[in-house]
């Protein structure tokens, strides 16, 4: 999709501060920080959100729970705690419509989030 902001990321035509990549899934910082680590996990391919993947996505969903293991750990927040969440929908707030996860660390979270 040419008008998503994240598929242009993934395509290189928007910079983005980049901390992981592979074939399937980039990972960079997010442009609006909630901790002091913040950071996006997306697939390269174009999904909606969660209600949008299918059963041929499965192994691209696991993919990103292990990015989000990798991510915390190269960013120094796997031992002291991280947060990972993924908005779906208008009602969750999410504000891109490519599935895309949060990865959060570096402080006290609280609960409930907001």
């Amino acid at each position: 999709m040419t008008d998503c902001l994240f598929c242009k990321i993934a395509l290189g035509e928007l910079p983005a501060d980049i901390v992981f990549q592979n074939e399937d899934l980039i990972a960079f910082r997010d442009v609006n920080p909630q901790a002091p680590v913040h950071v996006l996990i997306i697939p390269r391919e174009h999904i909606g959100s969660f209600a949008d993947a299918a059963s041929e996505h499965q192994g691209l969903l696991g993919a990103m729970c292990l990015a989000a293991a990798r991510v915390a750990a190269q960013e120094g927040i796997a031992d002291s705690g991280f947060r990972t969440v993924v908005n779906n929908g208008e009602q969750a707030l999410q504000s891109v419509r490519h599935l895309h996860m949060h990865v959060l660390g570096g402080r006290r979270m609280g609960w409930p989030p907001g």
